[in-house]
Order: structure tokens, then C-alpha cells, then sequence
């Protein structure tokens, strides 16, 4: 960041391949909204900037600036402590529905859409700094830590508890027998938006307007609706631990120069002329989150650049989890059998 505030206008823009200026975005505002922030490392702050990639971005909540449209009003929740947040879109423009996924840090707007309209962020928790407490303060080090509660209407939370016949509970998860809580509703909700019968029956409405989710009153189904929708956030967070797959059998530079995948010849993905990854099913290969294909968008964003090992890891990890991803949809689908859900 000291690097690009020390340039010239066009110096910067042409040694950060930065193009002309927007309306909403300019070198300047950029440069100056830098300065103005003092600098800080603390700004640094992990970004979801495609599906599973995540990267960095100097983050000041300034509009006009560094981003020009930072949305502190929403991505704050996701910067003030342990969060979760649903990615959805308002509405279809392309293709079918495989807008959702989830991020436990701040987002782009374009996460999982390609050219037409934006993703939208919902925090499962909303923080609060709650007022300070001389009684409590005086002889703590650190000012009151931030609160959260459950983003989560008080008329939902009453409909959904009364079919399920249990008492909600604001923070975690409840037992599922007499208690359930925020992010039990959370991985409800995930399971329900990666049904693949729920995507294609209300094709019509997610092409128009946000998902509507239908709430059981099957305490089993929800309890195992549950489960899977932790599982698929877990893998989408790549957190779960799964056998890493596919092998990349060939050493050398690891430079992707070109991708091209041979689903005829043990499912190689080649990224130059010599080296490949081996053992990506067709499926894994097609899966799309959003306008993305995942498996080729991740490596062609790095296109030119030299995988480290760390780097080839990661898109391991994406495959194994994009592969149990498809295994588990399939079981959200058997385990819900009969629509519409009741």
C-alpha cells in the first residue's frame, strides 16, 4: 500500500495494471483514502473474492475509495467477530440456480456472478458495541467486547418454532430435542438452497427474486437437513477434512500457461504442455457456483503465474470438496423425497 500512495497517478495505474478510471472508482480517490487511513496494518483483512478464493484488500469502509463501494453497513458484521453469511442473488438473470454459497469473511460483489448483477451478503449474526460500563471497564485491559444476536426476524423465529415445536436459542446451536438455534436455521437453510429438485421446481421464482425457503414442521428432516447443511458449509469453508484429490503426478514449474481438461483420459486437467492434474470427474469439472465453473475460473485467474505447493493444495481441496459437495446434494434430495416440504 505504501508502494501505491508513493506513485504518481499514472505511474500507479500502469504498474498495478490498474486501466482508466470509473466512475465510482478513481486512482486518486484510491490513493487518498490510503493516506487518510493512516496506513494501517490492522485494514489488511481476508476478502472472498471468487468462490474458494480468497485473497486480501485493504479495507476502510470508505465509499469512493479504496473500494468504491465498501458497504461498511453490512460487511462490518462480518469484520467484528466470528460470523457466518449467506451469498444469494436477488434474482437469475443466466442459467439456472446455483446461487448460494457461504463466507465467514467480507466479499466482491461479483463472488459467484460473472457479468450480471451482484451477490448479496447476509449475516447470520449482527454486532454491537454495546455502550461502556465504567463498573465493568475499570479494571478490564480491553473496552467491552462487541455483542452479536441472530439476524433473524422475530415473526420467523416464532412460525418456524411453533412447527417445530421447540424454543429458539440466539447464539450456536440448540440440542435439536427441545432447543434450536441461529445456525441451526443457518445450515437449514443451506441445505434447502443445494437441493437439486428444490432448484429446478422453483426455477421460475429464483429467476425474479430472492430464495423463499419452506420451513418443515418434521423435527427428523429438520434435524438431518441440519447435519448435511453443516457438513456442505464446513466443505465450502474448507474446513472439513476430506481425501485430497486429484493426484498432480508430473514436477516442474507448475507455470499455468494454458487449461484444458481431457475428461477421455483419467479426467487430466492440463495447465501447460508437460503437467497435469489427474482424476476430476466430469461433474467436478462442470460444477458451477453462480456464472462460475469453479475448477476452471480458479486456475485461470492464475494464468500465468507459477503454482506453489501451498497453491496446488488448495485446488486439491476444491476438488474434493466440489466432489462431496455432489454426493452430498444428492442426499439432501433423498432425505427431503417428497416436495413440497411439510
Amino acid at each position: 500500500s505504501l508502494d501505491f500512495v508513493s506513485r504518481s497517478l499514472e505511474e500507479a495505474r500502469e504498474k498495478y495494471s490498474l486501466g482508466p478510471d470509473a466512475r465510482d472508482w478513481k486512482v486518486e480517490m484510491a490513493q487518498n483514502d490510503l493516506k487518510k487511513s493512516g496506513l494501517s496494518k490492522d485494514k489488511i483483512v481476508p476478502i472472498l473474492y471468487r468462490p474458494f478464493d480468497r485473497r486480501y484488500t485493504y479495507y476502510t469502509g470508505h465509499s469512493r475509495g479504496f473500494q468504491c463501494m465498501p458497504r461498511p453497513e453490512v460487511m462490518r458484521h462480518m469484520l467484528a467477530g466470528k460470523n457466518l453469511g449467506l451469498i444469494t442473488v436477488r434474482q437469475v438473470a443466466e442459467g439456472v440456480f446455483t446461487h448460494s454459497l457461504v463466507s465467514d469473511r467480507i466479499i466482491e460483489c461479483r463472488t459467484m456472478i460473472s457479468n450480471k448483477g451482484m451477490g448479496f451478503v447476509f449475516p447470520l449474526y449482527l454486532y454491537e458495541t454495546p455502550p461502556p460500563n465504567p463498573l465493568l471497564s475499570r479494571n478490564r485491559k480491553e473496552p467491552d467486547a462487541p455483542i452479536r444476536r441472530p439476524n433473524l426476524s422475530s415473526e420467523f423465529l416464532e412460525d418456524f418454532s411453533g412447527k417445530l415445536r421447540m424454543d429458539f436459542i440466539p447464539d450456536g446451536n440448540g440440542d435439536l430435542r427441545k432447543t434450536f438455534g441461529s445456525e441451526d436455521v443457518f445450515h437449514y437453510l443451506y441445505a434447502v438452497l443445494h437441493s437439486p429438485t428444490y432448484r429446478s421446481r422453483y426455477a421460475g421464482f429464483l429467476k425474479m427474486d430472492f430464495p423463499r425457503i419452506p420451513l418443515t414442521s418434521n423435527i427428523n428432516l429438520f434435524r438431518t437437513l441440519c447435519a448435511l447443511g453443516e457438513g456442505l458449509v464446513s466443505l465450502h469453508l474448507l474446513e472439513k477434512g476430506v481425501p485430497v484429490s486429484p493426484t498432480f503426478p508430473v514436477s516442474g514449474e507448475n507455470r499455468v500457461e494454458s487449461v484444458r481438461y481431457d475428461p477421455e483420459n483419467k479426467g487430466r486437467l492440463w495447465i501447460n504442455g508437460a503437467q497435469y492434474f489427474e482424476g476430476i470427474s466430469p461433474e467436478v469439472w462442470n460444477f458451477h457456483i453462480g456464472g462460475y465453473q469453479v475448477c476452471q475460473k480458479w486456475l485461470k485467474d492464475r494464468k500465468g503465474r507459477a503454482l506453489g505447493y501451498q497453491d496446488l493444495t488448495h485446488y486439491q481441496k476444491i476438488v474434493a470438496a466440489l466432489s462431496e459437495t455432489i454426493n452430498l446434494q444428492e442426499n439432501i434430495d433423498e432425505t427431503i423425497g417428497k416436495w413440497p416440504i411439510t
